[in-house]
């Protein structure tokens, strides 16, 4: 009888203990909505030890039980590392001339990262610019965590949810968790001066009996909301992203555009890096190799307060008792970048292919020249536009003399346009004769300018992608790298915002008037030819049209750039015409030329051919009709 009461007085007791474990896990453990709304800890600090429950079974001591009850639920959910389990988050920073960074003893982990030197802009209702400084990391639904394999818990346990003493010495910060075993788990941060650089360690000591058997690694868990740092938020939301370097591999990164997700599987990594536009935060390996790498980029939208969702996942050997990183959190700078030497450059989103060379090894390296004389960011560009220009000139020359010699044969298609009349088939083929006859290429004047497209192609990437046009302002334009705006309009219109950009108006005068100057000479003669001339005509004129609504939100450094160009070409143009070409000569050139032997074979024959079957082929049409 004896033996059954202890027997019911043992059940009623483990169910007391069991109900008390329960209780408080559900008060310690904020419900589903919370830890999606809120997953990291609160700017102020807070009292992480959980309130016994208000209900306490009368066969219990008033305070031992719940106390014994929270350290069984300790030991079970944390393991050895239950010491480390409850306490007081507070914070601590370090700082240097460029930065101010932000710790918090909860999870042992950068709360957030100030940079002294760099603003963000937001603009207001009113379509006022708004600066408030730039600050990374910073947002409240962050985290940055590692999973630890604890002994004797069910799936590990968190490093966000351990408390860390700390100790700072000097710019050095190191956060330790102890373990009921004697050991420790430490997170060791040291800044480095007048850089964006902290030397990062991930270790400790007695780990072995605190970790399960055969566990030395750790999962890294890392999510960032970036926050909306520029006054273009679609640019800088198509510019953000996740990028990665493989060991044995180039640079890759997350879709920019959409929902993205990358798995490497057991490919080993080298860097892992969160960046925005023109800021990032990037963690490198130094003794050991990223393992299992999972990225990920979720979108937002301009009405939600986020500008994308970006997440990683890794693993993180320990085979060495720690592992040793660097942490960079700060500005694009592209040769600040280039120093690690591991093509931590290559964040910055200056294109692929020969459009990305273009931009890194010719581009940028002018630009920074050219700044170490010009102050002036738009100075800077015009300069660059006349270093450009001067060296594509050879290939201007060409195309000017092109257009010139269109010219002096002028007088003879429109001898042939009276002779032919309305016939266009005929009058395509006895022009194409008259062009094989004086050894003229009407597509002469083209190929300079699509042999210049690889350069507009990199220099549409180049501005929006270098921060040395962040905020940097000439004239009315406040921001370089993003667009200026002479005035705004009272609606929103799609596809061309709410804004008018000055420079943009500007490039299409211009390229309206440098196209019509450039045709002048031959609107009564090639372009008149065929059909499809005219089409080509009307589709130059209409193209810069087409691209204002383009432009009219892109970079306004490009078209700076673009506007400087047009004039230097209609300057270029009218000067070569008016003093380097020898008209007469270009005519006794031609006339020589109608007189050498004709070459057979050529394209001009193959083309001649077929204008002449073709125009066999309408004869026939049209007799059949009659």
């Amino acid at each position: 009888m004896e033996d059954k009461q202890n027997n019911l007085n043992t059940i009623i007791g483990m169910g007391l203990i069991f109900l008390l474990v329960f209780l408080w896990m559900q008060y310690a453990t904020p419900p589903k909505s919370e830890q999606a709304e809120n997953p990291a800890p609160q700017t102020t600090e807070k009292q992480a030890e959980p309130t016994p429950p208000a209900a306490t079974p009368a066969s219990a001591a008033p305070s031992a039980l719940p106390d014994s009850a929270r350290q069984l639920a300790q030991a079970a959910r944390f393991g050895a590392f239950a010491p480390a389990a409850q306490g007081t988050e507070k914070t601590v920073t370090l700082e240097n001339e460029l930065m101010r960074i932000t710790f918090t003893n909860k999870g042992g982990r950068i709360r957030e990262v100030f940079l002294k030197k760099y603003d963000k802009i937001n603009i207001d209702t009113a379509g006022n610019d708004i600066q408030s400084p730039v600050r990374l990391l910073e947002d409240s639904k962050n985290r940055f965590e590692y999973l630890i394999p604890a002994a004797n818990t069910t799936n590990g346990i968190s490093s966000a949810d351990l408390y860390f003493e700390t100790i700072k010495t000097g710019n050095q910060l190191v956060f330790r968790a102890p373990t009921s075993t004697g050991g420790y788990f430490e997170q060791r941060y040291t800044l480095q001066p007048e850089n964006y650089q902290i030397d990062y360690e991930v270790g400790g000591e007695g780990l072995q009996t605190a970790l399960a058997p055969g566990q030395n690694t750790l999962r890294l868990n890392w999510v960032n909301h970036l926050g909306k740092l520029e006054r273009n938020q679609e640019y800088e939301r198509s510019m953000s992203t996740v990028y990665y370097k493989p060991n044995d591999d180039d640079p890759d990164y997350c879709d920019c555009r959409s929902n993205d997700s990358d798995d490497l599987g057991d490919q080993p990594v080298k860097w892992i890096a969160h960046s925005n536009q023109f800021f990032n935060t990037s963690l490198i390996a130094n003794n050991f190799s990223f393992r299992n790498f999972v990225g990920q980029t979720e979108m937002r939208t301009d009405a939600e307060t986020d500008l994308k969702t970006l997440r990683t996942s890794a693993v993180i050997p320990l085979d060495n008792g720690s592992a040793k990183m660097t942490i960079y959190s700060g500005p694009n700078e592209f040769d600040r970048l280039r120093a690690y030497d591991i093509e931590l450059q290559d964040i910055i989103p200056f294109g692929s292919s020969i459009f990305g060379a273009i931009n890194r090894w010719v581009i940028h390296p002018l630009f920074e020249i050219l700044t170490r004389f010009i102050s002036n960011a738009g100075l800077a560009i015009l300069a660059l536009t006349f270093l450009v220009k001067f060296l594509l000139y050879p290939l201007t020359y060409k195309m000017v003399h092109s257009q010139s010699k269109m010219a002096a044969l002028k007088p003879k298609i429109d001898e042939l346009r009276k002779k032919h009349g309305g016939d266009q088939q005929a009058m395509s083929v006895e022009t194409m004769k008259l062009y094989s006859e004086f050894k003229v290429n009407p597509l002469g004047g083209c190929f300079p300018i699509f042999l210049q497209m690889p350069i507009w192609f990199a220099l549409y990437r180049f501005f929006p992608s270098a921060i040395e046009f962040r905020q940097a302002s000439f004239l009315w334009a406040t921001d370089l790298s993003s667009y200026d705006v002479a005035f705004h309009l009272p609606t929103y219109i799609w596809g061309f915002g709410n804004h008018v950009s000055a420079f943009t108006l500007i490039w299409v005068v211009t390229t309206l008037w440098y196209t019509w100057y450039s045709m002048k000479q031959m609107d009564s003669s090639a372009m008149a030819a065929s059909d499809q001339m005219k089409i080509m005509k009307y589709m130059q004129f209409g193209m810069p049209v087409m691209f204002m609504f383009f432009f009219n939100n892109f970079a306004s450094g490009l078209t700076l750039y673009l506007c400087f160009s047009n004039l230097l070409n209609i300057g270029q143009m009218v000067g070569t015409k008016q003093f380097l070409i020898d008209h007469e000569k270009i005519k006794a050139q031609l006339e020589a030329n109608k007189n050498r032997p004709k070459k057979t074979g050529g394209w001009r024959d193959r083309f001649e051919a077929a204008m002449k079957e073709q125009q066999r082929v309408q004869a026939e049409k049209a007799k059949k009709k009659k």
